[in-house]
């Protein structure tokens, strides 16, 4: 997973996938999915990231497998 940030338009692009984009989706005025042609999430486009995605700190953690 990729994730850009373009200051100059506070756009934020998280990349899930390398493949091919088959559609596009708005899910709301600033949101937007890329999927493949099976339907799999490709990447997300955050317009105004700062503001709606409250995008000023990113962090990832890695949850352990409970009871198998």
């Amino acid at each position: 997973m990729k994730i850009r940030y373009f200051a100059d338009t506070d756009t934020a692009l998280l990349e899930f996938s390398q493949k091919p984009i088959f559609e596009t989706k708005e899910i709301s005025e600033n949101l937007y999915i890329d999927i493949d042609d099976k339907g799999n999430i490709i990447s997300m486009t955050i317009e105004h990231a700062k503001e709606k995605a409250n995008l000023s700190e990113v962090s990832y953690f890695q949850m352990e497998q409970v009871g198998v």
